[in-house]
C-alpha cells in the first residue's frame, strides 16, 4: 500500500498552484472579465485552486493566438512534430506519479488507476501518433500516360476541442495528440469542474511548444465553449460528453459547416453465455472481473458496461458470485493505492447518481448491493462517495435505459443470442459493448450484431490506443485513437495534373 499526501500538503510530490489564468499564446493571460470560480477536491469537497472564468473575448485572444501559429507549426517536418510529441510523452512518463496524483485529487478516481490507466494511455497517445505520423504517405493516381492526381494531408488549421470531466488528461491527449501531430493549432477548453489538472500537465511540456500552438480557455458552457464551437475562424470542433450537449455543440458548429467530432453517453450492454461459467478457472474469473468493470472510474465512462445482461441458464450462480465480486471492491481514500472505488467527480454527479437509485426503486427494480452514500468523518468528510449498486429488473426500466454515470449496474436475463441482441440494441445508444463466451462463432456474431462502435470480446475497459474508439446512433460521430485520427484532423489537397500539351478540344 502506499498512500499519497494530497497535493500542496506535507511530503506532498505534486502542488497546484493557488490560482491558474488562461494560458493564451505561450503566457499565462488572467481573464478578460476578471473572474475566477473555485475549484472543489470531490475528495473532501473543499476548494484547492481556483480558475480563470472565460468569456467569449477570451476564447478570441486565444484564436487570435492559434491562427499566428497555425502556419509555422503546419509546415513544420513531421519528423520534427513526431519529436515533439515524444518529448512529451518522455516528460509525462518521467512525472507519471505526479500526474496521477494531480488527477485523483481533482477528478476523485483513485490513483491506482491514474497509476495504472489513465496516465500511461495518455503518454501511449503522444507516442502512437508520433509513430503514425512518421508513416502517413499521400498518394499518386496515373489516371493516363498524361495525367496525375496528387492527393496530400494538409492540416486543418486551428481546431476547437471540448474535453470531459471523467478523464482530465486523458481525453485531453487523445485529442491534442493527433491534432498536433496533424499540424493544427489548438484552442482547448477543459471541463469547468476538472480545470486545473491539465495545467499540471501544461507544466511539464509547455517549453515544447511553440506559442500558440496550445491555447487553453478555461470556463463554463454557455460562456466559453459555446464561443469555441460557434466560432468561424474554428475550423473543427472536437467534444466528449453527454449527448444532450453534443447536440448543442453540433448546432454550434453547423452555423458555420464545421467538422465536428463527438464522443457522447452511452448505456453499454455486458452480455454473459452460460459456456463462460462451464468452467471454475481463469475466464471465469475473468468475466466476473469483466462485470464489475461497471464501478472502473466510479462508473464515470461513457462506456460504462451499466447493463448486464446474463443467459438464464447461468444467472443464479453467475449473479451470485458477481454480487460477492462487487462487495469486494475497496472504497476509501482516492490517493491509497489499495482503494478500488473513490470519490464521484462533483456534488451535482453525486446527487444524479442517488436520484436514480431512487427512481429504479420507484419503477420495482431490485437493489441487489449497494444503493446508499458513503459519508465518511474525518479527512474525507464532505466528499462525494457512493456504494457500487447492482439493480435488478428489466430493460424498459429508467436505470437500464438512461445514463446514470455512477457505478451503478442494472442486470437481467436473457435465453439465447438473438434475445439479447435485441435487449442489447434497445436503447438510443451505440458506445461500447461487451461480449462473454468460450464460443468463437457466438462471439463472432454477436459482435457484428450489436450496434456499438466498440465491441470489447471476453474483455471490457482496455483502450489501446491502435483500435478505433467512437459510438454509432446517439453515442456520437467519428472516432478517436487509431491513425484514422489524423485524417479527422486534416483535409486532403487534391492536384489534378496534365503534363500533356495537347488541348481537349471543347473550344
Amino acid at each position: 500500500m502506499t498512500r499519497y499526501a494530497a497535493p500542496g500538503g506535507e511530503g506532498a510530490i505534486v502542488s497546484y498552484e493557488s490560482r491558474y489564468d488562461h494560458w493564451i499564446g505561450g503566457e499565462y493571460v488572467p481573464p478578460a472579465g476578471g473572474r475566477y470560480f473555485e475549484n472543489p477536491s470531490p475528495v473532501d469537497g473543499r476548494a484547492f485552486t481556483e480558475v480563470a472564468r472565460g468569456t467569449a473575448e477570451d476564447v478570441e485572444r486565444a484564436l487570435d493566438a492559434a491562427h499566428a501559429a497555425a502556419p509555422g507549426w503546419g509546415r513544420t517536418s513531421p519528423e520534427l512534430r513526431a519529436q515533439v510529441l515524444n518529448r512529451i510523452a518522455d516528460r509525462m512518463e518521467a512525472s507519471l506519479e505526479q500526474l496521477a496524483v494531480a488527477e485523483s485529487w481533482e477528478n476523485g478516481k483513485p490513483v491506482r488507476e491514474t497509476l495504472a490507466a489513465d496516465i500511461p494511455l495518455a503518454i501511449d497517445h503522444f507516442r502512437y501518433f508520433a509513430g503514425v505520423l512518421r508513416a502517413q504517405e499521400g498518394s499518386l493516381s496515373q489516371l493516363d500516360e498524361d495525367t496525375v492526381a496528387y492527393h496530400f494531408h494538409e492540416p486543418l488549421g486551428v481546431v476547437g476541442q471540448i474535453i470531459p470531466w471523467n478523464f482530465p488528461i486523458l481525453m485531453a491527449a487523445w485529442k491534442l495528440a493527433p491534432a498536433l501531430a496533424a499540424g493544427n493549432a489548438v484552442v482547448l477548453k477543459p471541463a469547468e469542474q476538472t480545470p486545473a489538472s491539465v495545467h499540471v500537465w501544461l507544466d511539464l511540456v509547455c517549453d515544447l511548444l511553440p506559442p500558440g500552438v496550445v491555447n487553453i480557455v478555461n470556463g463554463f458552457g454557455v460562456e466559453a465553449g459555446k464561443p469555441l464551437a460557434s466560432s468561424p475562424r474554428v475550423a473543427k470542433i472536437a467534444f466528449t460528453g453527454e449527448t444532450t450537449t453534443g447536440r448543442l455543440i453540433m448546432q454550434y458548429a453547423s452555423e458555420n459547416i464545421k467538422p465536428v467530432t463527438l464522443e457522447l453517453g452511452g448505456k453499454s450492454p455486458n452480455i454473459f453465455f452460460d459456456d463462460i461459467w462451464a468452467a471454475d478457472d481463469e475466464l471465469r474469473d475473468k468475466a466476473l472481473e469483466g462485470f464489475t468493470m461497471f464501478a472502473l472510474n466510479q462508473g464515470e465512462v461513457c462506456t460504462c458496461p451499466s447493463r448486464a445482461l446474463i443467459q438464464r441458464g447461468c444467472y443464479g450462480d453467475f449473479l451470485e458470485a458477481a454480487i460477492a465480486r462487487t462487495e469486494r471492491i475497496v472504497p476509501g481514500h482516492p490517493l491509497d493505492t489499495d482503494t478500488m472505488i473513490g470519490a464521484q467527480a462533483s456534488n451535482d454527479q453525486l446527487q444524479k447518481i442517488l436520484s436514480y437509485l431512487d427512481i429504479g426503486q420507484q419503477e420495482g427494480a431490485k437493489i441487489l448491493t449497494g444503493g446508499q452514500r458513503i459519508e465518511y468523518d474525518g479527512e474525507l468528510a464532505g466528499g462525494f462517495y457512493v456504494q457500487p449498486t447492482i439493480f435488478e429488473g428489466d430493460n424498459r426500466m429508467r436505470v437500464f435505459q438512461e445514463e446514470i454515470f455512477g457505478p451503478v449496474v442494472a442486470v437481467t436475463s436473457f435465453t439465447d443470442a438473438d434475445d439479447a441482441i435485441r435487449t442489447a440494441n434497445d436503447t438510443l445508444y451505440g458506445l461500447g459493448a461487451g461480449v462473454w463466451t468460450r464460443d468463437a462463432n457466438t462471439a463472432y456474431r454477436t459482435g457484428r450484431a450489436i450496434q456499438a462502435g466498440r465491441v470489447w470480446t471476453n474483455c471490457y475497459h482496455a483502450y489501446p490506443a491502435h483500435a478505433a474508439f467512437g459510438g454509432y446512433k446517439q453515442s456520437g460521430i467519428g472516432r478517436e485513437g487509431h491513425k484514422m485520427m489524423l485524417d479527422h484532423y486534416q483535409q486532403t489537397k487534391n492536384i489534378l495534373c496534365s503534363y500533356s500539351p495537347k488541348k481537349l478540344g471543347f473550344f
